[in-house]
């Protein structure tokens, strides 16, 4: 009876839905992402309609996460560290022998069943990541929607990373691309200091989810 209560346990989803990383270290991977409804932020330029989800239980989520042959889950947003009963999800998605990764802002602690974590620190939010964020992450995106220099030299110090990646801001189907790689190669030609790559959705270059 206990298990089919969990069972029950409800979530907010915008979709899930099986694609090929676009983002990152893992580009290419085959994956199944898990996007959760609702943002503790609100950036301008974000391309996801976080406010836009339908309600799944548990039982749900699982069935349609076995329709696919990934094994490799990326949970994301919408930001998934404010989802409520989150670990009950990612102990049955553990439980099932799956690989997860995280997509996260990195305000809030991740949850300890995660075996990869990407954050996306936003400038426009800089005062917060001053105040509190995680101390680790395997790789560090951050959107470079203006000059995001004294941002990134900040997260440099605050979230240490495998890799740190700078990416193009998109807006009307346009990106900063000549923006971007200008603070790229500032960046760069510092001595002693990470070093930062550049990450594209190629996702959306090639027409993908």
């Amino acid at each position: 009876m206990q298990g089919q209560r969990v069972l029950q346990q409800k979530y907010n989803i915008v979709e899930i839905f099986e694609s090929l990383q676009g983002e990152g270290f893992n580009t290419g991977m085959p994956s199944i992402f898990i996007r959760f409804g609702k943002c503790n932020l609100a950036c301008p330029w974000c391309d996801t309609h976080y406010n836009q989800y339908s309600t799944w239980t548990l039982s749900q989520i699982l069935n349609k996460v076995r329709s696919f042959s990934s094994k490799n889950i990326i949970i994301t947003g919408g930001e998934p560290t404010i989802v409520p009963k989150l670990d009950v999800l990612l102990d049955h998605l553990k439980a099932n022998g799956y690989f997860l990764a995280i997509e996260t802002n990195g305000l809030k602690t991740i949850p300890r069943q995660i075996d990869y974590i990407a954050t996306s620190p936003k400038r426009l939010y800089q005062y917060k990541y001053q105040q509190q964020c995680i101390p680790f992450a395997h790789e560090v995106r951050i959107v470079a929607d203006e000059n995001v220099l004294d941002f990134c030299q900040q997260i440099e110090q605050q979230i240490k990373a495998e890799r740190y990646y700078l990416s193009p801001c998109e807006v009307n189907s346009k990106m900063n691309l000549l923006d971007t790689i200008t603070q790229l190669g500032i960046l760069n030609q510092r001595v002693n200091k990470p070093k930062w790559q550049l990450s594209i959705q190629a996702h959306k270059l090639v027409g993908i989810e």
